[in-house]
Order: structure tokens, then C-alpha cells, then sequence
């Protein structure tokens, strides 16, 4: 829609209005004396729908308005990261409300405003305005044709395949945290989004100088270590090893997820960067994290089921799967992946 149909700041704007009164419909629902699980649930489902194509659309709207994407977008998405975390300062350490309503409460209001906000973003009209549409264009097929690229393949699959042990620390690190008797669980988890500030800022110097190959390696892998110190420091509660690992989360996510949607960027033809960075969205934040919700939930269901000292031995043996299945796709991709002259040419643009 993005690529043809309509100004990209535009669908923002209704995406996040939509979005907004999703959420703030959640809270109402969950409040009455007869709540509905599937209405509770319906609305979710709906703000996601609309929350998740605004990822793809985000980072289209503002490589579209850039220069130089290597050196000027990480100083540009550092300011979501900021905004994660007042969020968590806001919700766990001030108000105190981490396992209350408040928090749907926030992210619908602060839903409305980004809503709003968006129609004042740069003008980014569609690149593919005005051309024959067919059926082939309405379901963003065009995408897929990158697919044709044999390491374009390789980051695809590897991407959606590492994003499955991903999404263990996205449900179930607070949880593990609390377990761990660390307080505000999500005001600690907030530290993690700290570390991406400043690895955001210095990542155009490591760009210049690793490539991407190597940037998604070493994020691959810094998955791989907050995991590994999870599990280490699990039976003991050593909370310098829990603290340690959401700290990695500065690299875990620009050098994986933030370097992706560069590549991404470079890789697809201008007409179809919409569909190129939506698909890529898809693959990993969708699909993966859908798998990996339910892979992780079932682990801890079968494995974290114990009390006291055993229950922290059980979150040993938890994240210890998560590591391995990540260091082994880290393997894959470094033995298959290539981006050659492409990579030397986005290290000498990002230099």
C-alpha cells in the first residue's frame, strides 16, 4: 500500500489511531464482571495488526528522507529506544504498575499521539504512483523476487530461524528477573534498551568497519551470551550475570535487527523498499517471534515447574536451549551467508 496507493506518514497516522483505540479498549474490556477472553484478545489481535506494519513503515518513511541511511538512521532510531525507555522508567519504577492495567493505558495513549504526530512527518509519497496495478502488485509479491538472491535467502531464512529462540527473552525475561528477586523487573529490563542508546550512536563506526556479515554474527552471537549467562547465573541468582545480559540487549538488537533493515534498504529496488522492509518485518518480528512465542511457552511450561532452588536449576536447563539453537544458527549463517562487493561499498558509504 505504502510502495503504490498512499503517502507512507499517512497510513502511520491511521495505523497508530486505529492501533491506539485497540489498545485502550483492552483495559475497558478486561474490567467488567463478565470479561471476554475473546473480545480481550480480538482487540490485541487488532492492535498488533496495525502496531506491526508501522515497524516496516517507520524505517521505509526514513531511509526514504536520508542521505547517508549507514551514518544518519541509527542517530534517528536511537530516539525509539529512548522512548522504550521512559515507558519502562514510567510504568515499573514511577507508577509501580507492572502487573497492572496501566501499562495498556499508556501505550493507547501514547498510540493517539504518534497517531497524530505521523501526519506531520516528511511528505514520503508512493514510488509506484500511477503505475498498472495487477494482482501480482496487490500482494506485494514483488518482495519476494529478492528472494532470487542466494545470500538475500540465506539472511531471510537464518533471520526467521534465530528469532524463534529470540522471542524466549521477550516473554520470559522479566519473568525469569523476578524470579531471580531483582525489583521492578521492568525498570531493570530497561536497562537493556540504555545499552542500545549508546551502541546506536557508535554503530556507524562499527558498520564502516565490520560489514554487515559481521555485524549479524556478532549480534547473533550476543544472543548466544545472554543466554549462556542467564543459565549460569540462574541456580545462584548472580545478578551481575542477569544485569550483564540485558545490558548485551544494545547489541542483540542494533547489530541484528537495526543492521537487517540496512541491508534490507540496500538490497531492494527503490519501487518495492516498502514491501522489501514489510516482508522482512513479517519474517522475523511475525513469523519468528509467532514459532518462538509458542516453542518458548511450551518449554516453560514443561521445564519451569518446580519451586524455590529447583525452579532456578529448571531456568537453567530453560535458557540453555535457547543458546544452543542460537549459536548453531550463527554457525549456518556465518558458513553460508556472503554480500561481497555489495559490503565493501556499503563500508566505504558508512566510512
Amino acid at each position: 500500500v505504502a510502495d503504490r496507493f498512499f503517502a507512507t506518514e499517512r497510513i502511520l497516522g491511521i495505523l497508530h489511531l486505529l492501533g491506539g483505540a485497540a489498545m485502550l479498549a483492552i483495559p475497558t474490556l478486561a474490567a467488567g464482571n463478565h470479561p471476554s477472553p475473546t473480545l480481550f484478545l480480538g482487540c490485541l489481535l487488532l492492535h498488533m495488526l496495525c502496531y506491526m506494519p508501522t515497524l516496516g513503515l517507520i524505517n521505509t518513511l526514513s531511509f526514504h528522507n536520508l542521505d547517508n541511511p549507514e551514518k544518519e538512521f541509527p542517530l534517528i532510531r536511537v530516539f525509539g529506544t529512548l522512548g522504550w525507555i521512559f515507558a519502562g522508567i514510567l510504568v515499573s519504577k514511577i507508577l509501580g504498575a507492572d502487573e497492572t492495567a496501566i501499562p495498556l493505558w499508556v501505550a493507547g495513549f501514547g498510540s493517539l499521539v504518534m497517531g497524530v504526530y505521523s501526519f506531520t512527518l516528511p511528505h514520503t509519497p508512493p514510488p509506484g504512483r500511477g503505475k498498472e496495478i495487477s494482482i501480482h502488485d496487490i500482494l506485494c509479491l514483488d518482495a519476494l523476487s529478492l528472494l532470487k538472491d542466494r545470500s538475500f535467502t540465506v539472511f531471510v531464512v537464518c533471520s526467521f530461524l534465530v528469532c524463534i529462540p529470540l522471542s524466549a527473552y521477550y516473554a520470559f525475561a522479566p519473568i525469569f528477573i523476578k524470579a531471580m528477586d531483582i525489583e521492578n523487573p521492568a525498570f531493570q529490563m530497561s536497562f537493556g534498551q540504555m545499552s542500545e542508546v549508546f551502541f546506536m550512536i557508535v554503530m556507524p563506526f562499527f558498520f564502516a568497519r565490520l560489514g554487515v556479515k559481521w555485524m549479524l554474527i556478532v549480534g547473533m552471537l550476543a544472543w548466544v551470551t545472554r543466554y549462556g549467562l542467564f543459565a549460569i547465573g540462574a541456580p545462584d541468582k548472580v545478578m551481575w550475570m542477569a544485569i550483564v545480559g540485558i545490558l548485551l540487549h544494545g547489541i542483540c538488537y542494533d547489530f541484528f535487527f537495526v543492521t537487517g533493515q540496512i541491508y534490507v534498504d540496500k538490497k531492494a529496488p527503490l519501487k518495492i523498499r516498502g514491501q522489501a522492509q514489510g516482508f522482512l518485518v513479517l519474517v522475523t518480528l511475525g513469523l519468528g517471534m509467532l514459532v518462538g512465542a509458542q516453542v518458548a511457552g511450551w518449554l516453560n511450561l514443561t521445564i519451569v515447574t518446580a519451586e524455590g532452588v529447583e525452579k532456578l536449576l529448571q531456568w537453567r536447563q530453560f535458557w540453555a536451549i535457547p543458546a544452543i539453537g542460537a549459536g548453531l544458527i550463527t554457525v549456518i549463517f556465518g558458513l553460508l551467508f556472503t554480500n561481497g562487493a555489495a559490503e565493501q561499498e556499503q563500508g566505504k558509504d558508512a566510512a
